[in-house]
């Protein structure tokens, strides 16, 4: 076995990992103990990436040729590279000729290694000429860039890791850390475990697992950030907790922020956020008062129309309190992606040029074309993300190059990003995975390497670059991205630059690094002084210039920001409400976010049944007092409809969420959650009903906030189809349900893990106004294999009910591998429920003969319920039945108790959140009794 240091594939905290390999195939993942970002810890998805890379994954989910089509309505053709890129470079340069080189945009992904963010952006704007290229760190990050930028000088996150344990207070805003970053959160809970003193506050309208380990949570009002943070910033003036000599010696603009937080009062303040006076001024005092305050946040600030407003709204509270400049405290932004920040530093983005420079002005575009040995760049800036696909609409722009992210799901306002895409007369799609939302509007798809397959860098959260190496060669016809861009960009060369040396004559990824190195040198993030050498030893922070022995591990210590006068910048900024504000029609205030298991469009993390264990299909929480109001039942179908969108989803109960709030995870795209209006159209996932009005100064959109509202959908038909087949087959039946469930006015088809070993599950729920036809119902038996000799069958033609039911296995061994459900009701409740359960986890039917036909199970039949410990399969129902045996222990020994019995909790930690939750929500025996 060989092993091969890395990084892991998803967010931004950039762990280590290290690769085991056959050296053809990948066979396991560990975290690496050397790492700093992570010390050998692991969340649920870093831990099952090796699964990501299964042959049958290889076999059935990734791109391994590169293909092409005149008419989307054709089928693919296959392609040798040669041809391709021939017949590429032959229609660009037609485009080109036509509309010329502003006509074409490229959109990229903080997921690209910096390597690729450096070949993409000198195809760009160096040799073909056009400025329109982003990147979905615009959709993530943009604001966070933009408020750096305003308030200190520079988009450079001040702080380290190593800040949270010697932090006093912890101030976190808008983010769920225990899901989204989840080994940042073992941080937190080890720093709070050395030392209980430290108060932790938490900003965020849910009750998050986040919040729920908080010493104060502040549930606000969506949308009300500004206004909580300028009453804190206005009760610190009140009460004397600034710093007036920190202010006067290294701030500029403070005297106009003061006199406009005059007005904002914490009592004002309480009535905008909806929280009690007193909560506000608590958080104001332990801000200001506390020895060492660290803030952390993420998309709650950033993905809002006001997002650059609350990101400084924030900083200045560190400001206006001196807490900036020293351990244990300053304003750290946390990256969504694995290399948002590598992507900042090469300006693959239409508002940054390479090293942080502008592309407004005109001396940062020379520097830029002179290191790149071109004459000269396209002036200004570029079309944002959304701005991107709106000039796509309006047939301004005419192709677009989308490299390793999938807008026709991720992106707001999706009816106007698919007539984008249907608009468009060329779309490159360049990917490693096949079957995104995106794939259906493309001419071209480009085979892409992903993780475990690439060289080059990468750099997380704390500015800290690490190498990422390739433990095996990518499948088929897969190659690098910067390859990719590099062999279509020599083609281009000869026509375009005639005569002239190659932009792109580099055999590796490090000799694109080098010139991106050489674009940071004598800048806030010069890494003059690294090499690959020197990151092969370790991973290091910048800036690291030359003649350094290690990088800068906190930034502005002494006090002067990267500011022209050296001095931080407040500035006046007024609250105003969300675009949208609840109404009549739309009185629900609809927010989205992560599951914990799962990333983005699930192009990767899809791949692996299991991590759906602890959330199996979409589901729109509501608070149980609102299911009321709405007049619906847990699990019952409703119609969620914003001023852009409809979609049809199940709704249930979550006391965490606050009155007319709604939460919707992020990554429920029309690959899994499908469906048609009354009128047969398709319905698109969670972004048809987000907002595509963009923060002013970030152009990044309001993800995080959009008005709707509810109704009941009557779809009384119901059809439930599941099934364990080999993985070699499991592609073909997704792909056959998925084409049933786009015919249904509501539907979802979901992997499940088997229990058995070199199989996959996937289950498909559909509903209909009248009953499915018979075609439909025949080809669901069919792609079921239930119409085979052996299968047992139910029919009750008077209720028009049909069961059918596939055994594998024979004696004691025998367990359910399919079965079909038509007429009856949602899955835990009425005829034949049980047995999702029995199927799920394979329990042994033997004995039970025509008990499977019948409604209820004969006896006790425990039901299904959410997988909380990934790494151990651990249910909600072991642990609930645990905490039963333990009801006079004190939370914290009931937690000790699961651990001890049934380990869950003891490998990743990443269920240690809802493991405290559920011990203390758990009543004692007192409390039973009463």
């Amino acid at each position: 076995m060989m092993e091969t240091r890395s990084t892991c594939a998803y967010c931004g905290v950039g762990c280590g990992v290290i690769i085991q390999s056959d050296g053809r195939h990948i066979t396991g993942v560990r975290g690496d103990p050397e790492h700093p970002a992570n010390y050998g810890r692991l969340c649920s998805k870093g831990a099952s990436l090796h699964l990501t890379a299964r042959p049958e994954v290889l076999a059935s989910r990734r791109l391994l040729t590169p293909r092409w089509r005149e008419d989307r309505s054709l089928p693919w053709q296959a392609s040798s590279w040669d041809g391709i890129q021939q017949r590429l470079v032959e229609r660009l340069l037609a485009l080109r000729a036509a509309h010329g080189p502003e006509a074409l945009g490229f959109y990229i992904s903080g997921q690209l290694l910096t390597e690729d963010y450096h070949a993409f952006n000198k195809l760009a704007r160096g040799l073909w000429g056009t400025p329109h290229i982003d990147s979905n760190s615009r959709l993530c990050m943009s604001s966070a860039v933009v408020g750096y930028k305003k308030a200190l000088g520079a988009d450079a996150p001040p702080c380290s890791y190593e800040d949270i344990e010697q932090a006093s207070c912890l101030f976190i805003a808008g983010s769920n850390t225990a899901w989204a970053h989840p080994i940042l959160f073992r941080r937190i809970e080890a720093a709070k475990a050395a030392n209980p003193a430290l108060r932790i506050i938490v900003v965020d309208p849910r009750r998050t697992e986040t919040a729920e380990f908080a010493d104060l949570h502040l549930a606000l009002r969506p949308g009300s950030d500004v206004a909580l943070f300028q009453a804190m910033l206005h009760q610190m003036i009140w009460q004397g907790w600034i710093r007036p000599d920190f202010i006067a010696a290294h701030t500029e603009g403070f005297e106009a922020v003061r006199a406009q937080v005059q007005a904002m009062s914490p009592a004002r303040a309480a009535q905008l956020c909806d929280l009690p006076e007193a909560q506000i001024i608590e958080a104001a005092r332990l801000f200001a008062q506390s020895p060492a305050t660290l803030s952390l946040y993420c998309m709650g600030l950033n993905q809002s129309s006001a997002g650059t407003d609350k990101n400084q709204a924030l900083i200045q509270l560190h400001l206006a309190s001196g807490q900036i400049g020293r351990p244990g405290c300053g304003p750290f932004s946390l990256t969504g992606q694995p290399n948002a920040m590598g992507g900042r530093e090469a300006g693959g983005m239409a508002t940054l040029l390479p090293g942080h420079r502008d592309p407004a002005c005109p001396a940062d575009r020379a520097e830029v074309a002179a290191l790149w040995g071109v004459d000269s760049l396209p002036a200004g800036p570029g079309k944002t993300a959304v701005e991107l696909f709106e000039a796509a609409e309006a047939g301004e722009i005419k192709a677009l190059w989308i490299a390793c992210t999938d807008p026709a799901q991720s992106l707001p306002h999706q009816a106007l990003v698919r007539a984008a895409l249907k608009r468009c007369e060329l779309v490159v799609l360049q990917d490693a995975f096949s079957g995104s939302a995106t794939a259906e509007f493309a001419h071209v798809l480009l085979p892409a390497a992903t993780w475990g397959e690439k060289e080059g860098t990468v750099t997380n959260s704390e500015r800290r670059i690490s190498r990422v190496r390739a433990a095996v060669p990518p499948p088929g016809e897969a190659r690098s991205d910067w390859q990719i861009v590099r062999d279509i960009a020599r083609r281009l060369e000869p026509l375009l630059r005639p005569g002239k040396p190659s932009l792109f004559a580099w055999d590796g990824p490090e000799q694109a690094w080098l010139e991106h190195r050489e674009a940071t040198r004598g800048r806030d993030l010069d890494i003059g002084g690294l090499s690959y050498a020197r990151l092969e030893q370790a991973p290091q922070q910048w800036p690291f210039p030359d003649g350094e022995a290690a990088g800068q591990a906190r930034l502005y210590l002494d006090h002067r920001f990267a500011t022209p006068s050296g001095r931080a910048r407040f500035h006046a900024i007024g609250w105003r409400p969300p675009v949208e504000w609840p109404s009549v029609e739309r009185p629900l205030q609809l927010s989205s976010g992560r599951l914990r298991d799962q990333w983005h469009s699930l192009s990767r993390s899809g791949t692996v049944p299991a991590l759906f264990g602890g959330a199996p299909e979409p589901r729109l929480a509501l608070h149980p007092d609102e299911l009321v109001r709405q007049g619906l039942a847990e699990g019952e179908l409703a119609t969620v409809s914003s001023a852009r969108g409809r979609l049809h989803v199940r709704v249930t109960a979550d006391a965490q969420l606050g009155p007319r709030q709604a939460w919707l995870p992020m990554h429920w795209g029309s690959e899994y959650l499908l469906g048609r209006d009354e009128a047969g159209a398709a319905l698109q996932g969670v972004n048809a009903l987000s907002q595509d009005r963009c923060c002013p100064d970030s152009g990044q959109p309001e993800l995080k906030y959009a008005t709707v509202g509810l109704q009941g959908l009557a779809l009384p038909w119901q059809v439930l189809g599941a099934a364990h087949v080999p993985d070699a087959q499991s592609e073909l039946l997704h792909q056959a349900l998925l084409a049933l469930g786009r015919e249904a006015g509501y539907a979802c088809c979901v992997p499940v893990a088997s229990p058995a070993p070199g199989e996959t599950g996937w289950l498909l729920e559909a509903a209909f106004a009248q009953a499915p036809g018979a075609d439909w119902l025949q080809s669901l038996t069919q792609a079921l294999a239930l119409h085979a000799p052996g299968a047992l069958r139910y029919a009750d033609g008077r209720r028009g009910h049909l069961r059918l039911l596939r055994l594998q296995g024979e004696g004691e061994a025998a367990r359910l591998q399919a079965w079909l459900r038509l007429g009856e009701v949602r899955a835990g409740q009425g005829d034949g429920a049980w047995l999702d359960a029995w199927w799920r986890e394979g329990r042994p039917v033997a004995g039970l003969g025509r008990q499977l036909l019948a409604p209820q199970a004969a006896g006790p039949s425990a039901p299904g319920s959410p997988v909380i410990c990934q790494c151990l399969g651990v249910r909600e129902s072991q642990i609930q039945g645990r905490l039963r045996q333990c009801q006079d222990l004190t939370p914290t020994d009931r937690l000790q108790a699961l651990q001890s019995t049934l380990r869950c909790g003891t490998q990743c930690g990443s269920c240690l959140p809802q493991l405290r939750r559920l011990a203390q929500s758990t009543p004692t025996s007192l409390e039973t009794s009463s």
